[in-house]
């Protein structure tokens, strides 16, 4: 067994540590509060680009995007 599948195997392997998915609905809700792309991005740990990508799918019509 290799040095990594050791760990997991062991619950000491976490990856990144990157959020399951993004959370479309409060990226939005966190816009109608007035809070910018990178505030918001800092506070759900997720990068200022999947804000966008959010918010632009929003405007598209698509109520949910999944992370790239």
């Amino acid at each position: 067994m290799d040095g990594i599948a050791r760990a997991k195997a062991n619950g000491m392997y976490a990856g990144k540590g990157r959020p399951a998915s993004i959370d479309a609905v409060r990226i939005r809700e966190m816009k109608a509060q007035g809070l910018g792309a990178s505030a918001t991005a800092k506070a759900l740990g997720i990068g200022r680009a999947s804000v966008y990508r959010v918010l632009e799918a929003a405007i598209d019509g698509h109520p949910t995007v999944e992370p790239a």
